[in-house]
């Protein structure tokens, strides 16, 4: 009975998390809001989607921290007994380049975006399996494959996270939990506003983009709700890319 079933989706108080969110509650899943900074948003999130009819659980969680992960999927367990779907969309960074890049600016961007999959991913498991598994997509950036200027730190930590889907997909496939990934164009979100050339990025992205428009957050959603659907059983350990076909562009 999908009435009781549980989706977490990480950094879900606003923009792509919260649309996600959204998409999951119209399906009747309960959902698990978290945050890190913006209480107010995830609070006013959580009363959007009580209004769907589902039970919405909000947790404070820095995800890049072990201790803060433990207590997030503990707060899930006690609440709910079980976990179906975790959509790891929780992402920051530091937007600098090569050569201005610190050793805590790679720590706090590794940590959020890729460290957090990793630990993430083995809590949700642990509560996934009791219940005949489960389901689990990251989202990526298409910077982890090509070069986007001030990104390196971010790009290498989401190159981490389609590598580290990979190894989750083979290895959690006998729990029957599918693992996969969504890897998105620029999409203007609040995320694109700490971007020192944000509004180049975005014209050449409205310029260039071969679909005619940029991507938009209900893309991405589209895109992650579609793996998450039973249509998407065989494909494991994939990245699948939502850009409208500029990384086809030299």
């Amino acid at each position: 009975m999908l009435s009781n079933k549980v989706a977490l989706v990480t950094g879900s108080s606003r923009g792509i998390g919260k649309e996600i969110a959204i998409e999951l509650a119209k399906l009747g899943y309960n959902i698990v809001i978290n945050y890190a900074r913006s209480k107010q948003a995830a609070l006013e999130t959580a009363d959007e989607i009580k209004r769907l009819g589902v039970q919405t659980l909000v947790v404070k969680a820095n995800v890049g921290k072990q201790d803060k992960v433990k207590h997030l999927f503990q707060q899930v367990d006690d609440t709910f007994g079980r976990l179906d779907i975790f959509v790891n969309n929780a992402a920051s960074g530091v937007l600098r380049p090569v050569m201005e890049l610190e050793e805590s600016h790679w720590d706090w961007t590794m940590n959020i975006n890729s460290k957090a999959l990793l630990f993430c991913a083995q809590e949700a498991a642990k509560i996934m399996e009791r219940n005949n598994g489960g389901k689990i997509v990251s989202l990526s950036s298409i910077g982890a494959q090509r070069y986007l200027e001030n990104y390196t730190a971010v790009g290498v930590s989401k190159a981490a996270v389609e590598a580290l889907t990979r190894y989750l997909a083979v290895e959690l496939a006998e729990k029957d939990i599918i693992v996969n990934a969504v890897s998105g164009g620029a999409v203007d979100t609040d995320a694109l506003s700490h971007f020192p050339n944000r509004e180049e990025l975005l014209e050449q992205a409205k310029d260039r983009t071969p679909a005619g428009r940029m991507v938009e957050k209900e893309d991405l959603a589209n895109a992650v709700m579609f793996l998450l659907s039973d249509k998407a059983a065989m494909i494991r350990g994939q990245t699948i890319i939502v850009d409208g076909g500029i990384s086809l562009l030299t």
